[in-house]
């Protein structure tokens, strides 16, 4: 198994556990831990500054949820 397959597989583990918690600011937080666990710690940040210079759409903004 690779890295990538590794890391997928956790963010879908992390999705069937954590996905269906009511209340969006609770998914914003699902959403934001599986961009975390996907991208790895060293491209998380750049990540959020992609999407804060636009990168995926104007007017975007990077929002870290709350945790369940």
């Amino acid at each position: 198994m690779t890295n990538e397959q590794f890391r997928i597989g956790i963010a879908c583990i992390f999705a069937a556990k954590h996905g269906t918690t009511d209340g969006g600011h609770h998914k914003m937080w699902v959403i934001d831990q599986m961009v975390r666990i996907l991208v790895g710690p060293e491209n998380y940040e750049l990540f959020r500054e992609s999407v804060k210079e636009g990168a995926f759409g104007d007017g975007l903004e990077w929002d870290e949820g709350i945790a369940p």
